[in-house]
């Protein structure tokens, strides 16, 4: 029901933007986030949107960098990350949740993943 895309390779201090899709029902009253997993390392907050008001939340690494968003209309939302960094390098996941955008373990739907690969 989320997919997530917009990954790829990209050199350090440039951007991508990540998208995901949801299907199958509205998500609109929802919050949804990123979350990302290095290798070898736990899954991690990125950023999170809250359906209703649309605040927005950051983790401190991404902050400055990277803007999520959202468009009720297309049931898509957005992270747009610049000025990208080697520690970047994750695979980027999308989820949706009835609570809070920041408790992974309060996440209802994932997508599967996209891989953002920041180089030196």
């Amino acid at each position: 029901q989320l997919q997530a895309s917009g990954g790829g390779l990209v050199q350090a201090g440039g951007s991508l933007r990540l998208s995901c899709a949801a299907s199958g029902r509205t998500f609109s009253s929802y919050a949804m986030g990123w979350f990302r997993q290095a290798p070898g390392k736990e899954r991690e907050f990125v950023a999170g949107i809250r359906g209703t008001g649309g605040m927005t939340y950051y983790a401190d690494s991404v902050k400055g960098r990277f803007s999520i968003s959202r468009d009720n209309a297309k049931n898509t939302m957005y992270l747009q990350m610049n000025s990208l960094k080697p520690e970047d390098t994750a695979v980027y996941y999308c989820g949706v949740t009835r609570w809070g955008p920041e408790d992974m373990e309060s996440y209802d739907y994932w997508g599967q993943g996209t891989l953002v690969t920041v180089s030196s």
